[in-house]
């Protein structure tokens, strides 16, 4: 089998076939049986071994939910078996630093080490940290081959190693919702941005170079060697926005991890034969100092990317509009002037705003403004409550993934706004009913500007909060009201006190 097969794990099941893949010797034959309890044969398929990297793969007819079972794999006198088997659904999670933050090191983690035991059908498997200049086939390493989950060797193993805890949270609560087995697959690697995770076609198609990164590295780096070497919490000290401006030149050689593609080759592209359910990404934040405004870009065409790339790697098992969730960024430096944390925030969404959209059709979003950390102890970039970014992420699986019409999985967004001139107010419509939460926040702004001057961006205070209504003051503004922002800031609002939610607790997303 492929190195990441092993007992424990979860396949992909109905109504989708999961599919199984390994190598052996060329022109062989292989054999693949799927036992029941006591050594049933369910199915059993065959499958040559082909060229030029000696591989074997086959599709298993759909399997409903459920096991154990017994999988072999025989070539002549050879065979080898993979035992505990359960058939369920498969998360893939990627991203950097706040995918890699393992469950030791988030709010409540005695707790949520200790509840570990409850799930033995939640199965979680890591890749190792790797980077490839050319597409490999196989995954180099595994820091942790398929397993159940346990407090300390596992779920507790260390800070930003494995197993990550959005995937955990957010599989575990998958499990409570659905009752299924649930098979998570963590991809990360702490302080890179998204030109790494991304494949050639999506460097081209935003204009984007395909440094082969053999140029000396930026000489203001100083952090990228904490990056290097695993250590994510440094990877966003002082001299970051030093680093990597937003104006970054195109053509600056980046090395590392951080050289486009390496690790979509090295740890994307191993596992594009598996049948997957959805993907879970948090990602964002070396991009808020390198390519920022080429994310509205690059983040869409990775998602259109990734989804084509495992449709046709799993032989059209993984759906064509494969779910994909994501976090909106969440704080980093609490007084900063800097934008580009917002700028990120609005091109996350294809600068549409909200999710899903004619541009990223079949995602959703969990937003994170409202969840910042300023003391925790792995830096302010690294906020420890992952409970409720899973919980929103849930939300919007059991919504977009799963088909949950009536659940409401997003914030209240703007609708239209209504300018009262004589009165000198700005009344925007929202699309959901309104919880007021703290009022007084300067968090709307507005573009004053005459036709001949540059937009001038002035605080519009909150003067009534109807229903589904928000009342503005324009009295700074003397000339043209050109545009309206919200929550447009490194650290927009303080812990769970941004202005505007739903009756569900839900944020308002920022907006432009």
């Amino acid at each position: 089998f492929a190195s990441y097969y092993g007992d424990h794990m979860v396949l992909q099941k109905k109504p989708s076939g999961a599919v199984v893949w390994g190598h052996g010797e060329l022109g062989a034959v292989v054999t693949v049986t799927l036992s029941g309890a006591g050594g049933l044969i369910i199915m059993e398929k065959t499958a040559q071994v082909k060229g030029p990297s000696g591989t074997w793969t086959t599709v298993l007819d759909p399997v409903d939910q459920g096991g154990p079972y017994a999988l072999t794999a025989e070539q002549g006198l050879e065979n080898v078996t993979l035992q505990d088997i359960y058939f369920g659904d498969v998360w893939l999670c990627s991203g950097q630093s706040n995918m890699a933050m393992t469950v030791l090191q988030v709010a409540n983690a005695s707790q949520e080490l200790a509840m570990a035991s409850r799930y033995p059908y939640v199965r979680i498997f890591a890749a190792a940290p790797a980077r490839s200049d050319v597409e490999l086939e196989d995954l180099e390493r595994i820091d942790l081959p398929w397993s159940i989950p346990t407090a300390a060797e596992n779920l507790g193993h260390g800070n930003f190693t494995y197993f990550s805890a959005v995937c955990w949270l957010l599989g575990r609560s998958l499990y409570e919702a659905l009752g299924s087995p649930i098979g998570l697959v963590e991809v990360a690697w702490g302080g890179t941005p998204i030109e790494a995770w991304s494949s050639r076609r999506v460097l081209q198609a935003c204009g984007l170079p395909e440094d082969t990164g053999r140029g000396e590295a930026p000489q203001s780096s100083l952090w990228h060697s904490a990056c290097f070497n695993l250590k994510p919490a440094l990877c966003f000290a002082a001299p970051l926005s030093l680093a990597l401006s937003s104006s970054t030149s195109p053509h600056q050689h980046l090395s590392g991890p951080q050289t486009p593609s390496v690790l979509w080759n090295a740890m994307i592209h191993p596992l594009l034969n598996m049948t997957l359910r959805g993907v879970a990404w948090y990602q964002g934040e070396a991009n808020a100092f390198l390519h920022t405004d080429q994310y509205n870009c690059t983040f869409p065409t990775l998602i259109a990317d990734w989804r084509r790339a495992f449709h046709a790697g799993s032989a059209g098992q993984t759906e064509p509009l494969l779910p994909f969730g994501f976090v909106q960024l969440s704080t980093y430096r609490h007084r900063s002037a800097d934008d580009s944390f917002a700028r990120l925030r609005w091109h996350q969404t294809a600068d549409l705003g909200v999710v899903p959209n004619a541009r990223m059709p079949s995602t959703f979003m969990a937003v994170a403004m409202d969840l910042g950390d300023e003391h925790s102890p792995y830096g302010s970039i690294h906020p420890r409550d992952k409970q409720n970014v899973a919980h929103r992420l849930l939300l919007g699986a059991r919504a977009v993934a799963y088909g949950d019409k009536d659940l409401v999985f997003q914030g209240p967004y703007p609708t239209r706004a209504i300018l009262e001139v004589t009165r000198r107010l700005l009344n925007v419509t929202y699309s959901q009913e309104l919880i007021c939460r703290q009022r007084d926040a300067q968090a709307f702004e507005v573009c004053c500007s005459s036709q001949t001057s540059p937009c001038q961006w002035l605080p519009a205070p909150v003067v009534a909060v109807g229903s589904c209504t928000v009342t503005l003051a324009l009295s700074g503004c003397r000339t043209l009201v050109l545009g309206l922002r919200y929550a447009w800031a490194e650290w927009p609002c303080e812990y769970q006190a941004c202005p505007l939610y739903n009756p569900q607790g839900l944020p308002a997303p920022p907006f432009l």
